[in-house]
């Protein structure tokens, strides 16, 4: 997963301009051309959302925005490829993704598949939904 770090701009709503969503449109299509494209999105401001902090059973929630810009998630896309060096050569083009080419941030994360797990009745139960299953 690459995850693009949120900005102040992202975070204060601006948009991106057109020459941005170019290069970001242009980079998913060669994903998808590659075969390598999962899916991709934006996510809106931190303002627009909310968390959930557990303690045991207690839930609380708390809305948006949140303080620290750096922390927060801007989008991301996913990608499914062979080997760390394959994902590791797609995300040395991924387009600066802040607006106005300011300083941006992605952090690229592997996710777990079911196989990473022990067998269970638990995991069974993701395998009948096809969560986690591999395309």
């Amino acid at each position: 997963m690459i995850i693009v770090k949120a900005t102040s701009d992202s975070e204060a709503g601006v948009m991106p301009e057109e020459k941005l969503i170019a290069e970001m449109a242009a980079y998913h299509e060669e994903l998808a051309k590659a075969g390598v494209l999962l899916d991709a999105s934006g996510l809106q401001a931190s303002a627009k959302g909310w968390r959930i902090k557990y303690d045991g059973a207690s839930r609380t929630v708390i809305d948006g925005p949140f303080t620290e810009a750096k922390e927060l998630i801007a989008g991301y896309t996913l990608i499914q490829v062979k080997s760390k060096g394959e994902a590791l050569e797609w995300t040395r083009h991924f387009p600066n993704p802040a607006v106005d080419g300011k300083q941006g941030e992605i952090e690229v994360r592997q996710l777990f598949e079911l196989e990473d797990f022990g067998p269970s009745d638990a995991i069974e139960r993701f395998r009948e939904m096809g969560v986690g299953v591999e395309r």
